[in-house]
């Protein structure tokens, strides 16, 4: 079984939402409300439990003559985000009760039905995709559409999406791809293009992976994410000491008082 993920190409995206619809519609996700953010026609504002594919909006300040793809400056730009999946995923470490897994896709899968509300996984996702459901509790985030996976199927999102910004298939295969396109796109002008690939932090990697302009916090992407749980190390070690400091200071005190009780 091959190990898949999805490439999305901001400077493919055209900001039509269509993965947004596409996403809702196969995985029966409810809808976000219909309240005007201000920010462009980014009304879903990120991720979360509600919304699996979220279109960013990304506008710069415009320069005279420049637009659009311009090689000098990118002034609007869209890039699809979604769970990425991760190589190695904080919400996976974290979760008690096993209702996340690693499927045999590669992806990450929240099993629903054996959810328990815990919220742990919220707190572990580095990239703060998982959220939970204000209607009963449980966590939510994308799929990877396992079920379309299963058949034989690309996720939703890829099939719908009119540009093809959102590229589906084997992890490694699509990642040389990135790396062709970012020579093409280099060679028009664009040399603020970069891949987004954490596989130097401790998420070792993700399962989407993104083509942009400039910095990737725009687009919501930390340049360094990491998984919480490395932290546990120096969090359990540094109480160890906090508490041998606190037994060595009770014994010295036992042994002061006994002492003084001598004389």
């Amino acid at each position: 079984m091959s190990t898949t993920a999805f490439l999305t190409d901001s400077t493919l995206c055209i900001g039509c939402k269509a993965c947004e619809v596409a996403c809702k519609e196969w995985n029966h996700v409810e809808e976000d409300g219909f309240e005007w953010s201000g920010y462009s026609y980014d009304n879903t504002g990120a991720v979360g439990a509600s919304t699996w594919r979220h279109v960013k909006f990304v506008e710069e300040p415009p320069t005279p003559g420049i637009g659009g793809n311009a090689g000098e400056q990118a002034s609007w730009v869209f890039s699809s985000d979604v769970c990425k999946h991760c190589e190695v995923a904080g919400c996976l470490k974290a979760c008690p009760t096993g209702a996340i897994v690693r499927t045999e896709f590669g992806g990450v899968f929240v099993q629903p039905d054996v959810c328990n509300g815990c919220a742990y996984c919220v707190v572990a996702c580095p990239f703060g995709v998982v959220a939970k459901n204000k209607e009963d509790g449980r966590a939510f985030k994308c799929t990877f559409c396992y079920d379309r996976q299963k058949i034989g199927l690309e996720p939703a999102c890829a099939k719908a999406c009119p540009t093809e910004s959102i590229k589906f298939g084997e992890i490694n295969q699509l990642r040389a791809e990135a790396q062709e396109r970012l020579q093409v796109l280099q060679e028009r002008g664009m040399n603020d293009v970069a891949f987004y690939d954490p596989a130097h932090t401790s998420v070792q990697g993700t399962h989407a992976m993104f083509i942009l302009r400039g910095d990737p916090r725009t687009y919501n992407l930390p340049p360094n994410p990491e998984v919480p749980t490395i932290y546990l190390k120096k969090g359990w070690a540094s109480a160890a000491v906090a508490a041998g400091l606190l037994l060595g200071g009770t014994l010295l005190a036992f042994l002061t008082d006994g002492t003084r009780d001598g004389r």
